[in-house]
């Protein structure tokens, strides 16, 4: 039997080629998740975190319990000491690295670092316990991080009307407050996609809020 071989086929002119897709890899940008002792930091996190969420908890002391009023939350039998860290992949260009502060006010010295690069933050506001937020709205209102305030739906109601707790927490009309479970994945998505939106008002030029 006879043997043949076919010509190659000729490759076609670079001009001609398909353009070779951009995969350059997403933008990485930083988060915060702040707000007082108990109201779902940790939570939150964990519930979005494409990977294994970094905890730095601690078992509670009863002086702890006392320090940090546990009244509420008398099944948490462990607090976050440093910082909760984990990350989600929003879309092909954008990669949230997300950082959880500790809630007490003992800790408070380990936000500077902890905020250091982060393009927003997202408070988690329990109802029954608003004064607990306060550190944390004031905090990112004097560096001039924008932030949007989330209320937690614990048993999955809403104990107060938004525009009593905006004003209770005295923020401006351009501060987003909303609703959400830190325990479901999607919510915390919602949230955190709330804080890149309020992000990008502020630092677009020519923006009516931009450069506060």
């Amino acid at each position: 039997m006879d043997w043949t071989t076919s010509p190659e086929s000729p490759r076609p002119p670079p001009s001609a080629r398909p353009p070779v897709p951009d995969r350059r890899p997403p933008i990485p940008v930083k988060i915060v998740i702040a707000g007082g002792f108990g109201v779902g930091k940790t939570t939150a996190v964990a519930a979005i975190s494409e990977i294994p969420v970094l905890t730095t908890e601690a078992a509670m002391t009863e002086v702890a319990a006392e320090i940090d009023r546990t009244g509420h939350t008398p099944a948490k039998t462990v607090t976050t000491v440093a910082l909760d860290f984990g990350r989600i992949t929003i879309d092909s260009e954008i990669k949230l690295y997300i950082f959880g502060t500790p809630g007490q006010d003992r800790f408070g010295f380990m936000w500077r670092d902890l905020t250091e690069g982060a393009l927003g933050a997202l408070v988690i506001v329990d109802t029954r316990r608003l004064n607990d937020c306060y550190p944390a709205v004031d905090y990112f209102e004097k560096v001039g991080l924008p932030f949007v305030v989330a209320v937690n739906l614990f048993d999955g109601k809403l104990d107060h009307d938004l525009a009593d707790v905006r004003w209770a927490l005295a923020i401006g009309g351009s501060t987003p407050v909303i609703t959400f479970d830190a325990r479901a994945r999607h919510s915390v998505r919602d949230a955190l996609v709330a804080v890149l939106r309020r992000a990008l008002i502020e630092t677009t030029p020519g923006s009516a809020h931009s450069g506060r």
